[in-house]
């Protein structure tokens, strides 16, 4: 079936098309019979063909179904005007993005079919999880670098108290007890640095993360015998301002993590590109993956997937970005692997 728009008027149909939403109508099967504009620009398509050959659940992320079918009976069997609610669409790039949805009835020649008005929500989404992230690094910095205030004092008395043990007796538990206590105070030197990053004093300089990763990368070639590497490096004449020893670090960490992620043969995918004002870097690797519900927890100091690992390195990654007001996301499969996708904005004027 075929909706005519403009037979509801020239005022409503313009209306309806320039809306800054994007609008579907849809009928009770789902099959889409309108879609304005905004909802090509929403979906990434060029004409109302592309979409309208389509039905709504094609658009829609699979774990949505079953409600959204449950809403339209409301709409068409009882004509209610259903409440908002936030789900998950893709576009033709099969790219997630969320989106804010109002149902309501819509009323043509004695039919009744489903107004479904879209937002794109998903940087309003990014931004409020960045906020939290902040506050949740910021917090538990506090507590870290309290805490690791507490324990270096004494554990330095005591490395001091055993040094001098070492003068007037030698014994090898003395030399493997003063190992440790090096070990210690270094993982508690770190967490401090995590934890106050701004503690180093480091001016602001243009960076070039093309040649840090190149850099980097050549620090793994040990490892890279069995391991293919794949370079991308696109828009490398774009530059951010930051702190360089930070991020040096903060690359570093994050190709250690691929690196050890992958426990044999495997592939390191390095991505470097220029898009909407902010530079963007991927590493994947085709390691053993981290199930989901670990996903939430990356990059808190001492939660670490592996089994020698303190989760400091990730904490100083996350640390790092959020201080130049970029952005981090994972998205990982266990057993296919991990890719680390890191947006750091440009200055216009770069």
């Amino acid at each position: 079936m075929k909706l005519d728009i403009e037979s509801k008027g020239i005022d409503f149909h313009q209306l309806i098309e320039n809306s800054i939403n994007s609008v579907l109508i849809v009928g009770k099967k789902g099959e889409i019979l309108y879609c304005n504009k905004a909802c090509l620009d929403l979906f990434h398509l060029n004409t109302p063909k592309e979409i309208m050959t389509k039905d709504i659940w094609f658009f829609l992320h699979s774990s949505f179904h079953d409600n959204s079918k449950n809403r339209l009976k409301r709409v068409f069997l009882k004509r209610e005007k259903l409440e908002r609610i936030e789900v998950k669409m893709k576009r033709s790039n099969s790219e997630l993005i969320d989106v804010e949805v109002i149902t309501a009835p819509f009323y043509s020649e004695n039919h009744v079919f489903a107004q479904v008005s879209m937002l794109d929500i998903t940087d309003r989404k990014a931004t409020e999880k960045l906020l939290k992230d902040r506050e949740k690094l910021a917090s538990v910095g506090q507590i870290a670098a309290g805490i690791a205030h507490e324990v270096k004092n004494p554990l330095t008395a005591v490395k001091g108290f055993l040094h001098l043990i070492k003068e007037s007796k030698s014994h090898p538990y003395l030399d493997i007890m003063e190992d440790e206590l090096t070990k210690a105070l270094n993982t508690l030197e770190n967490l401090l640095q995590v934890s106050k990053p701004d503690l180093h004093d480091e001016p602001l300089i243009p960076i070039d993360l093309c040649k840090e990763l190149t850099s980097i990368l050549a620090l793994f070639m040990e490892r890279l015998y069995t391991i293919d590497v794949s370079l991308d490096l696109r828009d490398s004449e774009k530059k951010i301002v930051g702190k360089k020893n930070l991020f040096q670090r903060a690359l570093f960490n994050l190709m250690k993590n691929a690196v050890e992620a992958i426990e044999e043969k495997g592939l390191i995918s390095i991505e470097h590109f220029y898009k909407d004002e902010y530079v963007h870097i991927r590493i994947s690797d085709s390691g053993v993956g981290i199930p989901n519900e670990k996903l939430k927890m990356l990059g808190t100091p001492f939660f670490s997937t592996k089994s020698n690992g303190t989760g400091l390195g990730l904490t100083q990654v996350f640390t790092t970005i959020h201080e130049h007001h970029g952005n981090i996301s994972i998205q990982s499969e266990v057993g296919k692997g991990t890719t680390f996708h890191v947006q750091i904005p440009v200055k216009k004027d770069e």
